[in-house]
């Protein structure tokens, strides 16, 4: 049975997310659970989320050295189901969000998941950040 769409793939905000995370190596969007999510060829690394307190955020997976700042800082959340792997959510439609801040995370996020083969191309686009 398919899902239902819980999260318009065409509201401005998740073409914000979109155009970050697309533009980072072999990244491809793949619908599942009826919200788009991002990934390193198969692993996600953003998951665009909606729910009643959150009607639209993504969830991240983090550096596990940052996680515990991250969950600490208000605009971040433990997540359902993904926290024990070093994830957070982060309202994408609130008032202080830091896109900066969520260009990094979701960099981060990829760095977490993809391949050696992904992480080096990314270092040959952001020699700046090889290695972190």
């Amino acid at each position: 049975m398919e899902h239902p769409r819980v999260v318009d793939p065409g509201h401005p905000l998740v073409e914000r997310v979109r155009r970050i995370c697309l533009a980072l190596p072999e990244a491809v969007e793949v619908e599942a659970w009826g919200r788009p999510t991002f990934r390193a060829a198969k692993p996600i690394f953003v998951h665009v989320a909606a729910t009643a307190e959150r009607p639209l955020s993504i969830v991240v997976k983090t550096d596990p050295e940052e996680h515990l700042a991250l969950l600490q800082d208000g605009r971040f959340s433990g997540v359902p189901y993904y926290s024990r792997d070093h994830w957070v959510g982060a309202d994408l439609d609130a008032p202080d969000t830091d896109w900066e801040l969520l260009a990094e995370l979701i960099e981060t996020s990829y760095r977490q998941v993809a391949n050696r083969r992904q992480v080096a191309a990314l270092d040959a686009l952001r020699p700046d950040h090889a290695g972190q």
